[in-house]
């Protein structure tokens, strides 16, 4: 048995058999297939409600990045989701967003714009099949910086057939998220989590389920070592 392995067995004496089978459940239909990327988001109420959606639709991980506004969950918002969440913080440099996407094309991501553009495709006809995607949303007032739109590989919209110009930037996600969850589900394969993914962000989980953790695996380890 392998150490991440060993810890879970460990772990699980401390939770309940319905609590267990709920993260196992979840974790089904987790995916890193797709990703959401914040850039300089404002106003909290409007990023913590992103991350209920990545949660909710089974999005994995959040890149948050953070050169001109902090990133300040609000809790009544986001009811707790960040922590089943991995969040990619960037901050405290002028180049927050080029580092960001920099990472996201190591992981094999294609860096996709939620914004209108003369190359752009409406959200229905993205092409999902052709790999992994981040899509970025840009803050409330500006939308994406001009870097970000430099370095995108591709550009996405929303069709809106009213007066207003855009939706609220958590309207957009979960609209982007519920179409895009449905079409991955349904029409791209191993969009699913690796078997190593899924224990090692099973570990987290229950680590975060018992906030004496630290001193479960200190004890676990000191009688191993007898």
């Amino acid at each position: 048995m392998d150490h991440i392995q060993e810890l879970i067995q460990h772990h699980l004496r401390f939770v309940t058999p319905q609590r267990f089978e709920k993260m196992q459940a979840v974790l089904a239909n987790r995916t890193r297939y797709i990703t959401v990327a914040l850039e300089d988001i404002y106003q909290s109420h409007n990023a913590s409600a992103v991350l209920r959606s990545c949660d909710g639709f089974g999005i994995q991980d959040a890149y948050i990045i953070e050169g001109r506004n902090p990133f300040k969950p609000n809790k009544k918002i986001e009811l707790g989701t960040s922590q089943w969440l991995t969040l990619h913080r960037f901050k405290k440099s002028t180049r927050c967003t080029e580092a960001a996407i920099e990472e996201m094309r190591t992981r094999g991501y294609r860096i996709v714009a939620t914004s209108p553009h003369g190359k752009d495709v409406e959200l229905e006809n993205f092409d999902l099949s052709k790999g992994p995607a981040a899509f970025f949303f840009g803050n409330e007032l500006d939308g994406l910086s001009s870097a970000m739109k430099a370095q995108a590989d591709e550009f996405v919209r929303i069709p809106m057939f009213g007066f207003v110009e855009s939706f609220n930037i958590s309207v957009s996600c979960a609209l982007v998220l519920h179409h895009l969850v449905h079409q991955l589900q349904s029409q791209v394969k191993d969009w699913q989590l690796k078997p190593d993914e899924k224990q090692e962000i099973l570990l987290d989980w229950l680590r975060k389920s018992n906030k004496n953790w630290r001193s479960i695996e200190a004890y676990m380890s000191a009688h191993k070592e007898e």
